[in-house]
């Protein structure tokens, strides 16, 4: 097997950058590096966000509940450009103090209430509005022993396979085949599940869908990592046929669209706050009345 030297750890461990694509952002501690205030719109629902897998489900998610109708489910998208720090200003540490989008407050009520952690968003606007969470106690369960999968999950494929396959500064043989071998693992979950349902929860689509659909999905359909060839993610036909059946919502394609910097300019809408910004504000738009 190819790969670096032995590595024998220190008694102590010491931080050192150690180069890779977010090693100018990355450290040991928490907290604010500079002062700097978050920008709040119009609406009760203030997101402050960029379109990662993870900021991806909550902006799904609100586009989903419009869709239904849900006018108090309006709301303000705001950029946060994590490659430049921006998720370390005092004003983002205050709503989310592990600096992580997407982070979320509602200020429908009295008094603001910040929410954090994609998964805690999500159950809280599901429960909020009552829309997209089953209450039938054993399709409710199935929905949250999915939705906590994906959380407990992904890391493996983000932090694992994502930042070894596609980010590390170096390509380490034992990393990538060890990381590969629990997605592959993990895809394989999904497919037996969505072999014997239609959707995650049941015959319902939840929020747990929207939670798996941006990872898994995106992996699947291939603009996740480029490494759909490398899983031979088509060997996870009943992924597939779930991944594209969403990618057909309307409200999914909405929701994919919200703080996304890179890609096709007409799908990239950098801040949402009305519903006809989707069709006036995207970056080929923006550049044309330029």
């Amino acid at each position: 097997m190819s790969g670096p030297s032995e590595y024998t750890p220190p008694t102590t461990w010491t931080w050192k950058p150690n180069g890779g694509r977010f090693a100018s952002i990355n450290r040991p501690v928490a907290g604010p590096t500079h002062e700097k205030e978050l920008p709040v719109g119009r609406h009760p629902l203030q997101l402050y966000s960029l379109a990662t897998p993870n900021g991806q489900k909550v902006t799904i998610l609100l586009e989903e509940l419009l869709a239904l109708g849900v006018s108090g489910a309006e709301y303000d998208a705001w950029l946060i450009r994590i490659g430049e720090g921006e998720q370390f200003g005092s004003g983002f540490v205050a709503v989310n103090p592990n600096s992580k989008i997407p982070a979320l407050m509602d200020r429908s009520g009295p008094e603001p209430i910040r929410v954090f952690e994609s998964g805690a968003i999500l159950l809280y606007l599901a429960e909020k509005f009552g829309a997209f969470l089953p209450t039938e106690p054993a399709a409710h369960a199935e929905c949250l022993s999915w939705l906590f999968w994906q959380m407990g999950s992904a890391p493996y494929l983000g932090g694992g396979f994502g930042h070894f396959y596609a980010y590390a500064p170096t390509k380490m043989e034992y990393a990538i085949d060890r990381y590969a071998m629990e997605t592959k693992r993990q895809l394989d979950v999904l497919d037996r599940r969505l072999a014997e349902s239609e959707f995650l929860a049941g015959d319902a689509y939840t929020i747990a869908d929207m939670a798996v659909f941006p990872w898994y999905g995106g992996l699947v359909k291939g603009w996740l990592y480029g490494a759909a060839e490398f899983l031979a993610v088509e060997e996870y036909r009943h992924v597939l046929r779930w991944a594209d059946a969403l990618l057909e919502r309307p409200a999914v394609r909405r929701g994919r669209m919200v703080n996304r910097l890179s890609g096709d300019p007409s799908e990239q809408l950098r801040e949402r706050h009305d519903a006809g910004d989707f069709e006036t504000r995207t970056q080929d738009k923006l550049a044309a009345s330029a």
